[in-house]
């Protein structure tokens, strides 16, 4: 019988996709905003494939005007950034994991419908 609220994912991927969430959000904050051009970078979410192969990781940018271009730097430094992260859970992780970033727009969703409902 599975635990409540644990569809298909096992307390072990979340475990590490928390520790790869945690661990970005660290890379990011050293990283500077000067890297990106000022902009913020949050990691809003880290889903883990079943292997543990596949990290998808959702970042949200600040300010977002600049979101494309900052996910583009982003997903052109994944190797870099895979690397790092390496160091950081080599000892708890046999392999680290692929990283795939999406921009998780949930802000600018929410400030749309906002905008909408003020009109």
């Amino acid at each position: 019988m599975k635990a409540p609220g644990s569809d298909t994912t096992s307390t072990r991927q979340l475990k590490v996709a928390r520790q790869i969430q945690k661990d970005l959000s660290e890379i990011f904050q050293t990283k500077g905003m000067n890297v990106y051009g000022g902009a913020m970078i949050s990691v809003v979410h880290v889903r883990i494939s079943p292997d543990l192969s596949v990290a998808h990781a959702w970042i949200s940018v600040f300010p977002s005007q600049k979101a494309e271009e900052v996910l583009k730097q982003v997903q052109e430094q994944s190797k870099s950034i895979r690397g790092q992260l390496g160091r950081r859970v080599g000892k708890q992780l046999r392999i680290v994991p692929e990283l795939v970033f999406f921009l998780d727009d949930s802000l600018d969703y929410a400030q749309h419908i906002d905008d909408l409902l003020k009109e």
